[in-house]
């Protein structure tokens, strides 16, 4: 049925009461009729039919479902970027977790999924907080509550340190943890403290800044695993292990006093290598001298004794010739080194002096003359 568009000004909401105008009175001789319905969606019918004039009445409807469905399956299809991981959630639910790449999943409503970066490197900073003013630029500000721990000897020490992380597996990420950001500072500042509390304060100020942090590390990571947080612990960097503020000056004395007796200690170590080793040096040059003059002594009273003991034999097979003998040998020891002037009794009516030529004192005498 059409609406008839004749002299008569009829419409589809009757005639005007101006006499041919639209509704309302707001026609006129110059306005255009109102739109047909009923012609828009004849015309509409006949392109389609000229589009598909193959398929009339309910066939044409069960391909266009199935187009639509086709399509709407279609619309499953997602890409997950390298630095991304997808998660699936089915009615809300979380189901899976996807890896970079093509993936499928129920189109909606029954599935959708978020994909959450996953390679972005964030930080948490414990006992400390980093600030940004136009006019100081970036500075830190000391937090006491995280940062003062008690060492293993009873110590109070401030601890400042940053605890990077990254997203592991986002589905954990995102549904076993409500504050990832605050459960990553409790558990790291949780470890320290327990790291802390079994190292004494020496140790942590000098040697085992290393060993802490690394212990820290392990740990925390432990306990967001017990946690199933999804998170992974990339790196624990101290940033500053010193006394509190309050007793920095008197700790200061305390590390110069402990220096200068680490700088007497090292002195007296290095006294004690220097002289320990000429003493045994010299206790051992000792040793040997006595055990040489033991040796030489030995030695001399076995040759004395063995020649006493031949002498001893010669004398008895003939006493008189070896008494001669030994007599003679000990005069001339005696008076060999001496001048001498030999007397005898007088003979012959002579004087009882004998002449003597004075050999050795000539020959001392010509070698003085010669070397001068």
């Amino acid at each position: 049925m059409t609406w008839s568009s004749g002299d008569g000004g009829n419409g589809p909401w009757g005639r005007s009461p101006g006499g041919g105008g639209r509704r309302g009175g707001r026609g006129g001789g110059g306005q255009p009729p109102p739109p047909d319905l009923e012609e828009m969606l004849r015309r509409s019918q006949d392109r389609f039919r000229r589009w598909m004039p193959g398929l009339r009445g309910g066939r044409g409807l069960i391909l266009l479902l199935l187009v639509v469905i086709g399509i709407w399956l279609l619309t499953g299809f997602y890409r997950v970027e390298p630095d991304e991981q997808g998660v699936v959630l089915r009615w809300g639910e979380w189901t899976k977790t996807t890896q970079p790449g093509l993936n499928y999943h129920l189109p909606w409503p029954f599935e959708t999924v978020i994909r959450p970066k996953v390679t972005k490197i964030n930080r948490a900073e414990i006992g400390y907080r980093t600030l940004v003013d136009s006019q100081r630029g970036a500075y830190t500000r000391p937090v006491p509550d995280e940062s003062l721990m008690l060492t293993g000897d009873e110590n109070i020490i401030d601890v400042k340190f940053t605890v990077f992380w990254r997203i592991r597996d986002a589905g954990q990420f995102l549904f076993n943890i409500q504050a990832p950001e605050r459960t990553v500072k409790d558990a790291a500042e949780s470890a320290m403290r327990e790291v802390i509390g079994k190292t004494r304060l020496q140790s942590a100020l000098a040697e085992e800044r290393l060993l802490l942090a690394q212990q820290t590390h392990e740990l925390t990571q432990s306990i967001l695993e017990y946690y199933g947080a999804g998170i992974e612990i990339t790196q624990v960097e101290p940033q500053d292990i010193a006394p509190p503020e309050a007793v920095i000056a008197s700790f200061r004395d305390v590390q110069a006093a402990r220096a200068d007796q680490e700088r007497a200690k090292n002195e007296a170590e290095a006294y004690r290598n220097d002289i320990i080793p000429r003493a045994r040096g010299a206790a051992e040059r000792l040793v040997q001298e006595g055990t040489a003059y033991k040796e030489e002594v030995v030695a001399k009273a076995q040759g004395e004794a063995a020649r006493f003991l031949s002498v001893y034999g010669e004398y008895a097979q003939n006493r008189d010739v070896v008494r001669r003998r030994m007599f003679l040998e000990t005069m001339e020891e005696v008076l060999g080194g001496i001048d001498k002037i030999i007397i005898d009794s007088p003979a012959q009516g002579g004087s009882g002096v004998i002449p003597y030529l004075p050999l050795p004192e000539l020959q001392r005498r010509q070698g003085t003359t010669g070397t001068q």
